[in-house]
């Protein structure tokens, strides 16, 4: 079974979701030319998400996804915080940085009842988590909405767990994946597999249908995940520089210069690790120091240099998520995209 068996779409194309890369637009343009257009919820209320679903559903009446994150919110440590900012502290002082104005609350959200109560007034078509999944009762409350419930794995031990408590889709990531890795039954980034290494494996040991997602980025991308037994593909960065993405002018740019061509896992920006394009911040501290406060709470320092930065038009301290290959990115409507990369499957 493919993606159009199950949800009732047109072509087998995924939007992957990309929180503070996109809204309602980008997923609606997607749902519009066939594809499955995706929400990300990672850093919206309950009140946001209860607009960005009127939002596109005023603009589609076709099957759309709402991506959660389902992360534990950790307990500030102020040994780890105090550690973070030295760590950080030449970094203010060159910014003007005052590291006793930072805020200290978690920058993203997990699924809650809040959420849960959105969703009951609205549907979707595909509830999605990345880092696992949601309590039972959260869990239970999602499905009964009628969705389909899909999960990342990064693994195959994640894949058989994902089948295990009942998801519809598996959602293959593998390593080339831009933004966060969906990691969630250990943190060893040494056990985690490329898209092409991973998916047959998934395929293999699954009953559930499996998307291919990482490192995609054309029509024989997506002809490479059916020759594997996908029954879709997931992408992001070929949608990044889409007009109806929010991808803000630093970002862009990168995108389209030589730097696209070397990115690298980190925890830097947010405390769990995600892929993306390497700047100075990266350079100089290292991609995965040690002693980061846990997710998402290093997100707060950085989130102080980053609006500095960028207001001197720098990217140094702005998380320019990519994937390995963004050699499909393109300055092209999201429907022609979309489209075109559905011409791959041959079925």
């Amino acid at each position: 079974m493919d993606l159009r068996n199950l949800l009732g779409t047109e072509l087998p194309i995924i939007q992957a979701p990309m929180a503070g890369a996109q809204n309602h637009l980008l997923a609606a343009a997607v749902c519009e030319a066939g594809g499955l257009g995706s929400i990300p919820a990672g850093m919206l209320d309950s009140q946001t998400l209860e607009a960005e679903l009127s939002a596109i559903e005023a603009l589609t009446e076709r099957p759309y996804n709402v991506n959660f994150f389902c992360h534990q919110t950790p307990t500030s440590d102020p040994s780890r915080i105090e550690a973070w900012h030295e760590l950080l502290a030449s970094w203010f002082a060159e910014f003007g940085i005052d590291p006793a104005h930072i805020p200290s609350g978690p920058t993203r959200q997990p699924f809650d009842s809040a959420m849960a109560d959105v969703l009951e007034r609205h549907h979707p078509a595909v509830v999605s988590f990345h880092f696992g999944l949601p309590s039972a009762e959260l869990l239970q409350r999602a499905r009964a909405t009628g969705a389909k419930i899909a999960s990342s794995a990064t693994t195959l031990e994640e894949g058989l767990w994902l089948q295990q408590h009942g998801v519809d889709l598996v959602i293959a990531q593998g390593l080339e994946a831009g933004g966060h890795r969906g990691i969630f039954l250990n943190e060893d980034l040494t056990t985690q597999l490329g898209t092409f290494a991973l998916l047959p494996q998934l395929v293999e040991a699954l009953d559930v249908p499996v998307i291919a997602a990482g490192g995609i980025a054309d029509a024989k991308g997506v002809a490479a995940a059916q020759a594997l037994g996908a029954a879709g593909a997931q992408l992001g960065t070929a949608y990044l520089l889409c007009p109806e993405s929010r991808t803000n002018a630093l970002h862009r740019a990168a995108l389209k210069s030589p730097r696209a061509r070397h990115t690298a896992l980190t925890t830097l920006f947010t405390g769990r690790p995600a892929r993306g394009i390497l700047n100075r911040l990266m350079r100089e501290l290292g991609p995965l120091p040690e002693g980061i406060p846990d997710f998402p709470l290093a997100g707060n320092a950085i989130s102080a240099l980053r609006q500095k930065t960028e207001s001197l038009e720098l990217d140094h301290c702005t998380p320019l998520w990519a994937g390995q290959n963004a050699s499909g990115c393109r300055e092209i409507p999201a429907a022609q995209l979309t489209r075109e990369l559905a011409s791959g499957w041959t079925r």
